[in-house]
């Protein structure tokens, strides 16, 4: 994305306090507001929609993958234990 041309525009309104605490923290980390808002808006949005991202399987690995979907879950005894037996907060308390 570095490279490619920015020929759109986003226009936002902020408190002054909201403007100061952003020029700061571009100062600090060396960038400009504009690059600063950028790089921070586009990193949440990546991690805001990670569920999202699209990806691309041949036939094999497509029919792997639906495989391990339909599979059975393999034996989990320590979480079937914690679902199973009562917790710290609900054993009674000794006397």
């Amino acid at each position: 994305m570095a490279n490619a041309t920015r020929s759109e525009k986003l226009d936002l309104r902020l408190t002054p306090e909201a403007k100061r605490l952003l020029s700061a923290a571009a100062a600090a980390s060396r960038r400009s507001v504009s690059e600063f808002v950028l790089e921070s808006a586009l990193d949440r949005a990546q991690e805001t929609l990670p569920d999202r991202q699209r990806f691309g399987l041949d036939a094999a690995r497509w029919e792997a993958f639906l495989a391990a979907l339909d599979a059975p879950p393999r034996p989990l005894p320590r979480m079937q234990r914690l679902l199973t037996e009562p917790g710290v907060f609900e054993q009674a308390p000794t006397k």
